[in-house]
């Protein structure tokens, strides 16, 4: 009996001895909550409403002495633009920097008219529009989901110029209408307020520096030829602000602890 009980004691001081150090062992804490890390990789289509103004005023030269080689300038509306762009972003993992590709289809139409000061009735008139293209590369730098980038490459515009004389009975009326390819440049920023979303404010630059030459035929009355005008016209600002639409959703680059 003794022995029994001594052996008891002995089981029963054994298993408190367990069951204390089980008390005493930490408690494994849970795996970390990871976070993904905002991406602007992905292609994406959006929006834009806006406006354009001229950099500066058309000018008309007279090349041939139709009035005495007069020059003129007048002035040109303001336009509304709208329109969307499509495009595709790339950023590589770890990196603040973003490399894009965009193109852009909107409206514009800039329009303006003026006599001649010599009073000969003698009017010019001048149209930028009613639409214009580009194809721009993008560099930006983020902040997660906010960035600032700029934008250079290509712009397509429709630009037409006329003249007219009109005192009858000298008749004489030229017009030229032409598509420039030119260049474009500026920047902008933009937040992602959504991992499908984001909203841009942009300004950009078309550079129409350059002129367009129109002849015609003048009849009736004296001078009796051919007589050409030049009509200059300076580049476009336009400001935008724009929604973008991202497939994709912005994936993650790496985890955040």
């Amino acid at each position: 009996m003794k022995t029994i009980l001594l052996g008891t004691v002995a089981a029963l001081a054994i298993a408190g001895t367990a069951s204390a150090a089980d008390l005493r062992m930490p408690v494994k804490a849970p795996p970390p909550v990871v976070a993904p890390v905002f991406s602007w990789t992905g292609c994406y289509i959006g929006g834009f409403v806006g406006g354009a103004w001229s950099a500066d005023d058309p000018t008309v030269y007279d090349r041939d002495g139709y009035n005495v080689g007069e020059t003129w300038s007048y002035k040109a509306d303001s336009s509304f633009i709208g329109g969307g762009t499509l495009g595709c972003n790339w950023q590589p993992v770890g990196s603040p920097f973003v490399l894009g590709l965009e193109g852009e289809v909107g409206y514009l139409s800039l329009e303006g008219s003026g006599y001649s000061p010599f009073g000969l009735e003698v009017i010019s008139s001048t149209k930028v529009g009613d639409w214009y293209g580009m194809i721009t590369g993008r560099l930006g730098y983020s902040w997660d989901r906010a960035m600032i980038y700029v934008k250079g490459g290509a712009a397509f515009v429709d630009v037409e110029h006329s003249i007219v004389d009109a005192v009858l009975p000298a008749t004489v009326a030229a017009s030229v209408s032409d598509t420039k390819v030119t260049w474009t440049v500026g920047g902008g920023i933009e937040w992602a307020f959504d991992m499908n979303w984001s909203i841009k404010a942009e300004y950009m630059y078309i550079g129409l520096n350059g002129s367009e030459t129109s002849c015609g035929v003048a009849t009736v009355t004296a001078p009796v030829g051919t007589f050409c005008w030049d009509h200059d016209y300076d580049g476009i600002h336009t400001a935008k602000i724009g929604l973008n639409y991202r497939f994709g959703g912005g994936a993650p680059l790496v985890a955040r602890y």
